[in-house]
């Protein structure tokens, strides 16, 4: 007899098997889901040992974050000379770059110049790409950012980064993320040494940069290339609680994350980005989680060129330890993963 895997129990007793599921589970999609997680040993994974535990390398780990991102990346080049040129992205994201503007070393250039552009609307595709909407607070702390829209551009000439002496503008619909937001506001990111992204409120006196809604349409004008956010700080007056998260044995923050994804917010992903490596556990220490919210826990690795992962449904409870066994892990694709995530709550 079958035993059901954790996203068989998942998908039946959290939402049920029947036709009000989100549209973006598909029936087949939906039918193959279940097919395939009825037992690890449907997938060549008879889980009885830790010396039967594949570890993903740091490397494996870092190779499928690139390829997602890859995934998400589209390429556009253009001449210098030819001035104010707009591109228009797969999703309908507007880009406007002047060619009068980009400059090597303080110099205009002129010539051809190659554009990199990736931008990021759902959860699923920020977990795959390792991109959550985290933001500074004031004091330091990290809490959680509704995103209008990631984006991360570049302008190089023969594979060398150039810059631009003007603003530069991307303009977003809307309806990407759920409809208008007046309060989103312009972010930058950065990037840290553990290859987590961190956003900062772009706070431009001069009122040149910025997110203006207009319609349906986010005008975000920012000032330099790399990774840049419409966002807003996630609201809940409830009192606020750390937790930890105990993943299997094997996995760190090298080759492993660990998300919050908030239900019924459908454009913000939370990071549990610090790792204690004496305890081994991943934790929120800034306590700023909900006691009482309602989300769904996410350890996600890789395993070969696909994802390894786990989902637990929980309510946060003030100073709670969770954990994860590698028994409750199951294997996906990227597509598979990115619709699983983006069907949450």
């Amino acid at each position: 007899m079958k035993n059901c895997s954790p996203l068989h129990t998942h998908l039946t007793h959290k939402y049920g098997i029947n036709p009000s599921l989100k549209t973006i589970f598909g029936t087949l999609f939906m039918t193959a889901l279940l097919i395939t997680s009825c037992d690890p040993k449907d997938n060549n994974e008879d889980i009885t040992s830790n010396s039967e535990i594949e570890v993903a390398t740091p490397q494996e780990y870092k190779n499928i974050k690139e390829q997602a991102l890859a995934n998400h990346t589209e390429n556009f080049n253009f001449n210098a000379e030819d001035g104010s040129i707009m591109f228009t992205t797969t999703n309908g994201s507007q880009i406007h770059i002047d060619g009068n503007c980009l400059t090597l070393n303080g110099n205009a250039i002129t010539g051809q110049v190659d554009l990199e552009y990736t931008e990021l609307f759902d959860k699923g595709s920020m977990l795959t790409t390792n991109k959550p909407t985290m933001g500074v607070l004031p004091n330091g702390d990290k809490s959680l950012l509704i995103s209008g829209g990631e984006f991360f551009i570049e302008a190089t000439q023969n594979g060398i980064l150039l810059d631009t002496n003007c603003p530069l503008q991307v303009t977003i619909p809307t309806s990407l993320t759920g409809g208008d937001d007046f309060d989103m506001t312009l972010w930058e990111g950065t990037i840290d040494e553990n290859e987590n992204l961190t956003w900062e409120e772009n706070n431009d006196a001069a009122g040149q940069n910025g997110v203006f809604l207009d319609g349906t349409l986010y005008n975000v004008f920012f000032a330099s290339f790399g990774w840049n956010n419409v966002d807003r700080f996630y609201s809940d007056p409830r009192p606020k609680t750390t937790l930890l998260v105990s993943v299997p044995e094997g996995y760190d923050n090298l080759n492993s994350n660990v998300y919050l994804s908030y239900d019924g917010e459908d454009t913000g992903l939370a990071n549990l980005d610090q790792y204690d490596p004496v305890t081994g556990l991943f934790t929120e220490h800034y306590g700023q989680i909900p006691i009482g919210l309602e989300c769904q826990m996410i350890f996600a690795t890789a395993h070969n060129d696909n994802w390894r992962y786990a989902i637990k449904s929980v309510t946060i409870t003030e100073d709670q330890t969770y954990t994860f066994e590698y028994s409750e892990t199951i294997v996906a694709t990227e597509a598979e993963l990115t619709l699983l995530i983006n069907g949450l709550p």
